[in-house]
Parts: structure tokens; sequence; C-alpha cells
């Protein structure tokens, strides 16, 4: 990933085209997917930009190729902690900007075949995710710090080094294109199905000097090849080209995306501390609660949250990032809902409260919990049940005239419209409270 935010650009509508584009249901249903990050760096536990940072050359990055032996590697493992955490989909970096591989690819002897490990990593991952009814991701980086073709930038972890960029100034984008083009081919053909692209990422124009963008990647035929290979198949936004969704880091939208006025499909993605791979010392960890609103933010307004772990060297995940995985899962179990196949709504909740809507079920999110009574506005007359989501209990309706005057022992009139409900004075023990509103089907 980039290390820091990665501003979405515009991009046309993406709902199924009549010419034949990706059907998009399955991602707006998931809401919820799991992010991966793992390979070389995960011994160096220093973030996985760690040859960037620290200027590594490709001898001194050696050291993790030569000792890379995950024995703990248990991708059904990983599946099931996403799938318990309420994930559906699952995305493996099969190649991050060090240009390690994680499949015995033909096209270069950097792979994981060739470690101490000695065996394919991405086909076991496709294994186990399919076998608990996960959709498949993966992740590949454009950036390419160890190809020889690939032109030294200011991404490059020899990038102040004078005498390397000398010696190396007549590499030629051209030959890296074949090579990233023939990958991209083996990861479509080698592995079955494949959902989801995750591709990473352009920068011609911004901060960094000599970047690169969709004429280096060719990212036209780039495109071309994989849906004529894996129509299905949901891509990104990241080769510079518009795709079938837009991909804000590290922060969260305001509102719902979207281009020329008309909602585009988008989803964030999140770390748990801080770093995409795993940093054994980072400690900035987010806490379940605030992972659970971001998730039910994200889909108030249209958008999936995409949340990292970063394993360990050795191949298991973090027990930090099982500890939260575990504390998400115990909310999504039991308001998983008011989140899969919802959306926005056209209501306006109030202040910190997030609305999600799936037909005629709208539902409140309670990211703090009021004394006693909860004013809806505009929903008087329109909602025939309200029940608490965690245990299926009856939350009232308290009906107040809105001109009766606020008086010593009784609330004051609340604006015409106005729905409001009493709820109990302790709140449900769980992260994120859920009201499930039943709405007359006319009002839906």
């Amino acid at each position: 990933m980039t290390p820091s935010a990665d501003t979405p650009q515009a991009h046309p509508s993406t709902t199924p085209d009549p010419a034949g584009g990706p059907e998009t249901s399955w991602f707006t249903t998931a809401r919820f997917g799991m992010f991966v990050h793992w390979g070389l760096y995960s011994l160096a536990a220093r973030h996985e930009w760690v040859k960037n940072r620290e200027r590594l050359t490709d001898e001194q990055y050696q050291v993790y190729f030569d000792h890379f032996d995950p024995d703990r590697y248990d991708p059904a493992q990983w599946a099931r902690a996403a799938k318990a955490a309420g994930m559906r989909y699952v995305v493996l970096t099969a190649k991050h900007h060090d240009g390690f591989c994680l499949w015995d690819s033909a096209l270069t002897e950097y792979k994981v075949t060739n470690t101490p490990h000695g065996r394919d990593l991405v086909g076991p991952f496709v294994e186990a995710c399919r076998a608990e009814g996960l959709k498949v991701g993966l992740y590949y980086s454009l950036i390419d710090w160890h190809h020889p073709s690939f032109p030294v930038d200011g991404t490059h972890p020899q990038r102040d080094d004078e005498a390397f960029k000398a010696s190396h100034a007549d590499r030629d984008i051209r030959d890296y294109q074949r090579y990233l083009h023939g990958q991209v081919r083996e990861l479509l053909t080698s592995f079955g199905r494949v959902d989801y692209l995750f591709f990473d990422f352009s920068y011609a124009g911004r901060t960094w000097w000599g970047g690169k963008g969709p004429d280096d990647w060719d990212s036209l035929q780039l495109l071309r090849t994989i849906r004529e290979l894996q129509p299905h198949v949901l891509v990104n936004d990241r080769t510079g080209l518009p795709g079938d969704f837009v991909t804000p880091e590290q922060y969260q939208p305001s509102g719902p995306m979207t281009d020329n006025g008309r909602p585009v499909l988008w989803e964030a993605c999140q770390t748990l501390n801080g770093s995409w791979g795993y940093d054994r010392d980072n400690l900035d960890h987010k806490s379940p609660d605030l992972l659970v609103r971001m998730l039910v933010d994200g889909v108030s307004k249209g958008g999936n949250l995409l949340l990292n772990v970063g394993p360990t060297g050795r191949g298991a995940l973090d027990p930090r990032d099982t500890a939260v995985l575990e504390e998400i899962g115990r909310w999504t179990q039991l308001h998983e809902r008011s989140i899969r196949g919802c959306g926005p709504s056209s209501y306006t909740a109030p202040v910190e409260c997030r609305y999600t809507q799936r037909g005629d079920r709208l539902y409140v999110h309670l990211f703090a919990w009021p004394l006693r009574h909860l004013h809806l506005p505009g929903l008087a007359g329109r909602v025939r049940y309200a029940q608490l989501l965690n245990d299926a209990s009856e939350i009232v309706p308290v009906h107040i005239d809105p001109d009766r005057p606020a008086v010593n022992t009784e609330m004051g009139g609340q604006p015409a419209g106005t729905l409001t409900l009493q709820l109990p004075v302790r709140r449900p023990d769980t992260p994120v409270p859920v009201i499930e509103l039943f709405l007359d089907t006319e009002h839906a």
C-alpha cells in the first residue's frame, strides 16, 4: 500500500453496463472484507515499506529472502477468522512493491518457491477462501523495486544513490510492462476464478519524482486482458484508469462518493495499527468499537470496509489482530443484517447516529447512548415496529405533542414529524447498539 492516504480519482458510474461490465451485487452485499499484507517485509517487522524507508539495496534485503520459511502459514485459519469477523472476501498481496512473488511465477526467480519455504502460497490461500465461501481477491503491485527494468524514481529505495541511478539510467519501462502483464495473466489463469483485483498504484504528477501512470503500465491493454480472461472480476481504480470501485485509504469519506453527482462504488482500506505489513513495535492499534463505527459509517455512505491484517514472518496472524477480529465478530454475529446488503438511507440520522437501510428495514446505529429518549426527525407515522437488534426486544414509541411546553418533569414537544423512541437506561453491552425499524412499505 501507499505510505499515506491515496486520494480517489473521479470515475464514471460503476454499476454494470449494457456492454457486459462486471456484476457488483456481491460486493455491495458483502460490505466487509479482509486485506492481508504479507511478504518478505514481515521478517523485518518494520512496516511493508521498510526497503524504501531504510534505503536498502537488493543485497541488504536479500537476508529476508534467504530466511523466509513461514512454518505456521495456515490460510484456512485466516479464512475462518475472516468469516467469523463478518468478512465475506479476502485480498492477499500476491506481489508487493519489493517485487517478491508469493506464487511460483515462471517469469522470475524472485519468488517463494526459491526461498527455504519452497512452496506456492497463493494456491492454498485461494482454496481456503473458497472452502469458507469467501470471495477471492488478489493484490498486485504495479511498482517493483527489484525488477531490473523498472526505472528508478522517487519511490525507489536507491533514489538517492547517484552512482546506482547513473548505472541504471537506461532501464526500459516497456520491458517491465511485458513482465507486469505476464504476471497478471499468470494470476488469472493459474488459480481458477478470481473475484477481485487490487492494483497499487499510479502516481504520475504526485509527490514522487519520476512518477508513473497508465501509459507506463499500458493500463488500457492490461484491463482488456483482464476482461478477456475473467470478465466478472472487479478491478480497483489505481491503474490510473477508471475502475469498478474507488479506494480511499486510511481515511473515512465525509459522505457518499460521487462522480458528477452520480454515486460510485467505494471501499475504504484501513489498517489495524497504522502499518499494512507486520510491524512488531507499532502499538497504535485501533479499538474494536472504533473499527465497528468505521464499518457502520462506511455502509451508511454506500461504501465497504477492507480491514487489513499483517501476518508474522512465520505466517501466523498477530494475536493482537486476532483478538480485535474476535471482538468485531461478536458484534457482527448479532448485527449482521444492519450492514449486509445495506446502504444509505434517504432519511437524515440524528447527531451521533448512522442510518443504514435495506428495503423496509431502517437501522439506527447509536454511536452514543442517549438518556431514555431518541428523537428521529421525519419518521413519525412511518414506522410500524421498532426493536433492539441484539435481542429483538421491543422499543416503544412515545407520542409527544409538538406544541407541548417543556416543564420541570416533562420534555417539550419536538418538531412536527419527529418519532420519539423510549430507550432503556442501560445500553446493550455491545460497541454499537442498533435499533431495527420496520417501515410502512409505502415509506420504505
